[in-house]
């Protein structure tokens, strides 16, 4: 697709995790648009796997060609060094492998995510499925990818790996701050990978589990790292960015709430409306939309609604549409939910009236990055008015940047901000606000200097405070590192070497609608995978036709039929 996509443009993608990254983007919306017509099972992956050989036989030339400048530069390379690296890559796949076949089972796991893959499985996308469980409305992309490599057709479990993959695909990318580090050249997009590492780390024995939440964080680490990096490089080239922003568009359909990422349109979209370059701007809108149209298809399919639970677009009405009422509680209890509350009725309480209590709940290092991602806020402020007054050298496109994330984590903080929802963007904050403020005033003109005695007096502190943050900077990863391994080895089990730990699975209770049977838990609100189909409570729905795969309408008078209330 990449080779698609540059083949008309006079640039060449310099890095592999950007073919790997498409590659996931274009086999997601392939996902998407194979559910609304089947399950996502055996033929969609022969008919992926037939497309892939296509594909190998149709550009063989251009793989030989890439295999060959490969191999050129592994014999005109330093070969230790290259052998470092892959020493390195291939260690990370390891470690990442081990960190995705086992670990804690997330709770929403257990309560939707497990059933909404095995739907898309089953049968695809299902009319109404909402009005079963409303929270088989929440419809997440991240869920088709799941569902394409899950292999459940084999007959065994379902796999859940994808977010574990992609997991690895941001540490490998981590791994290219290296020599900034070594150098004590630290850009924006270095302080970047280090809070990426952090969560990383953090995620490591829950990446099993396929919540939204994990595909969400990863790719927007990734899209604003290769932002930073094009921006400093100095790359002037519209189309990377422009598929950065188609990716930020895709990563919206992962989870809605990360909107706000789509500010980094305004860089590629001033550049090609500037030059009066129509054509190639239709071809970005056109890529944004064949990305976004299967996402929201599939949730009109779902539930009725354009963007659910949010009502205030109203476009359609179809027989299976999940009641406005539901839909409205549901979004007032995911907001309540973030700020700490389980009663709805907390909802229109003021911010100064529900923030103290949020706050004295987060954990003490989760405390100092929202404070930091605040104070990063006040600051980037100060610095965009310093900016525009003339005050010091004009950044408009780092600027753009650091006020994407500073606009993502005020919209997290005001409306639900539980920290899982949003880590990224207290993450991404204080990194790029104050990483991009540091390299403008530490800037060192030499670009590797190496005798301190060469340069003047004021690049010399320069360079001194440089190397002191690098030192400050790996010996936070060292201790990141060393608190893993000893995560890891403190809850080393000798089991799913070969097959990835199950979903978790609760004990249920059956019952019958028109003949056909559904299952509920005995206790709590978890079922899991196997238990299929089910709720948390026993469903009021009707059918609209004489099976499953037909979908389902609210019954007149019904609440919800995923709340107990």
């Amino acid at each position: 697709m990449l080779r698609l996509l540059t083949r008309h443009f006079a640039y060449q993608v310099k890095n592999a995790d950007a073919c790997l990254v498409c590659g996931l983007v274009c086999v997601t919306v392939y996902a998407q648009l194979f559910s609304l017509f089947a399950g996502v099972g055996l033929l969609a992956g022969v008919l992926l796997l037939a497309v892939c050989f296509f594909i190998l036989w149709r550009e063989k030339a251009g793989f030989a060609d890439m295999f060959s400048r490969y191999l050129a530069k592994w014999r005109g390379g330093d070969k230790r060094r290259l052998c470092f690296r892959w020493a390195l890559v291939f260690g990370l796949f390891l470690l990442f492998a081990y960190g995705t076949s086992r670990g804690m089972i997330h709770y929403d796991t257990g309560l939707y995510h497990a059933q909404s893959i095995r739907w898309i499985e089953e049968y695809g996308v299902v009319k109404g499925l909402g009005n079963l469980h409303s929270r088989l409305a929440y419809n997440s992309s991240s869920f088709a990818l799941s569902a394409l490599y899950s292999m459940a057709f084999l007959g065994g479990p379902s796999l859940h790996c994808c977010a574990g993959f992609l997991a690895y695909l941001l540490a490998v990318v981590c791994l290219e701050m290296g020599g900034f580090l070594r150098t004590g050249r630290l850009r924006a997009s270095v302080f970047a990978r280090v809070m990426c590492v952090y969560y990383l780390v953090n995620i490591f024995d829950e990446m099993i589990s396929p919540a939204s939440d994990y595909f969400m964080v990863l790719l927007a680490f990734y899209i604003v790292i290769r932002f930073l990096d094009l921006l400093e490089s100095g790359e002037r080239t519209v189309l990377p960015y422009g598929l950065l922003c188609v990716l930020a568009v895709f990563l919206m359909t992962v989870k809605l709430s990360a909107a706000f990422i789509l500010l980094l349109t305004i860089y590629p979209a001033v550049c090609l409306l500037r030059e009066k370059r129509w054509k190639e701007t239709g071809v970005y809108l056109g890529l944004g939309m064949a990305t976004a149209l299967p996402f929201f298809i599939r949730n009109v399919f779902l539930s009725g609604w354009l963007v659910y639970p949010f009502t205030q677009i109203d476009l359609f009405d179809v027989a299976w549409k999940i009641p406005k009422g539901l839909a409205d509680y549901d979004a007032k209890e995911i907001q309540v939910y973030g700020r700490g509350y389980t009663d709805v009725m907390q909802f229109d309480l003021p911010v100064r009236a529900w923030m103290p209590d949020w706050f004295r709940t987060l954990a003490g290092s989760d405390m100092l990055l929202v404070v930091a991602a605040a104070a990063a806020v006040a600051t980037l402020l100060v610095y965009a008015a310093g900016m525009i007054f003339g005050w010091w050298k004009r950044r408009w496109e780092l600027l753009l940047v650091q006020g994407t994330v500073a606009a993502s984590f005020g919209f997290w903080l005001c409306t639900s901000p539980l920290m899982r929802y949003g880590c990224v963007w207290v993450y991404l904050t204080p990194a790029v606000v104050f990483g991009g403020i540091y390299d403008a005033v530490m800037h060192i003109t030499e670009k590797e200097p190496r005798m301190a005695v060469d340069l003047q007096w004021r690049d010399r502190w320069r360079l001194a405070a440089n190397r002191a943050v690098s030192l400050a900077l790996i010996l936070l990863l060292a201790y990141k590192g060393i608190a893993l391994a000893k995560e890891i080895s403190g809850s080393f089990v000798n089991d799913h070497w070969l097959v990835q730990k199950d979903y978790e699975n609760y004990e249920t209770r059956s019952y019958e609608i028109e003949g056909i049977t559904f299952y509920f838990p005995v206790e709590g609100d978890r079922v899991g995978y196997a238990a299929f189909p089910s709720s948390p409570v026993k469903a009021q729905i009707g059918f609209l036709g004489e099976e499953l795969k037909d979908g389902f309408i609210p019954l007149s008078g019904s609440f919800s039929a995923g709340h107990t209330k």
